[in-house]
């Protein structure tokens, strides 16, 4: 089973917020990533990248968030990700959830071509006049003609037939046919401004948090970043994430920490200093409320 930090040709500078690296050769912008929480990572950040994402689950259940909205998900359930659109995922308790994830450049079908689907279709998806549902679930009447498209792409990724690329492209375009029959133009421009209003105002909270998670971070300063008050701010987070910004902080310094543990040699008291925790007691206790065990036998498992 692939990582995300260990997957060849996949060297993003951060699995939180903005992705910056391809995910493939730009000849063939596309690409499958076998994931497993919490074996290759406790959780996914929220994050946005410039390409399209789909959330594959294939076993297990997890939590999926696509913008402000958060999902419940289990195998077969499908989750659609546009480009700049934020996304996290994260496990439940001790559960394990295994789940693909697929990524391809909108160039991948033809954006960049001058013909009628790019036109018709392709530019006004990557406009977003065209709206999809983030969430295909087993009662979605198109959920087994997506889920075809899907397994048939990773048969031909799986087997890599001649040919197989002009296979997976042809899948790919069956897929956003399909949403396309159902798609919903976007009518409504106020709502849709106050979404992209808000998305910006969030990726600056999180870019600041990964700027400065190792530093103390008060509600004050992050809220006079964004213009509002303190407890504006706090009530416009929870709205936003489903969760308080203290909350999504110490979440964020613990999914931090947790990689350290995996990744290096350093005391567990310079982890939790290097991550935004002054008190040691305290970072024990909060890591064994999330994980369900202290920093040492995390450690332990994981070699």
């Amino acid at each position: 089973m692939k990582s995300l930090e260990n997957t060849e040709n996949m060297s993003v500078r951060n699995p939180a917020y903005q992705e910056t690296k391809r995910h493939s050769d730009t000849m063939f912008a596309f690409n499958v990533y076998p994931c497993t929480i919490p074996a290759d990572f406790p959780f996914v950040p929220l994050h946005w990248q410039d390409s399209i994402e789909i959330i594959y689950i294939k076993r297990g259940n997890g939590i999926v968030q696509v913008d402000f909205k958060t999902y419940p998900a289990e195998a077969g359930d499908i989750f659609l990700v546009l480009p700049g659109h934020l996304h996290g995922i994260r496990g439940i308790l001790q559960n394990r959830m295994e789940y693909e994830n697929i990524i391809f450049d909108m160039s991948f079908l033809g954006s960049d071509s001058v013909d009628l689907c790019s036109q018709k279709y392709l530019q006004p998806i990557i406009n977003e006049n065209l709206v999809f549902p983030a969430f295909i679930g087993k009662d979605h009447p198109l959920h087994e003609s997506i889920t075809k498209c899907l397994d048939s792409s990773d048969h031909l990724c799986s087997l890599r037939p001649k040919g197989y690329e002009l296979g997976v492209k042809g899948h790919m375009l069956i897929l956003f046919s399909l949403l396309v029959q159902t798609a919903e133009n976007s009518e409504n421009k106020t709502a849709g401004h106050l979404n992209h209003k808000n998305i910006g105002k969030l990726k600056t909270v999180l870019s600041r948090v990964e700027k400065d998670y190792d530093k103390k971070l008060t509600v004050e300063d992050i809220a006079m970043e964004c213009g509002y008050s303190a407890s504006h701010f706090m009530r416009w987070f929870k709205e936003m994430t489903g969760t308080s910004f203290s909350g999504y902080l110490i979440e964020y310094r613990l999914g931090k920490a947790a990689r350290s543990l995996r990744n290096s040699n350093d005391t567990i008291l310079a982890i939790s200093q290097q991550n935004g925790f002054d008190n040691l007691s305290n970072f024990n206790r909060l890591f064994k409320q999330r994980f369900q065990m202290t920093p040492s036998q995390f450690r332990r498992q994981s070699f």
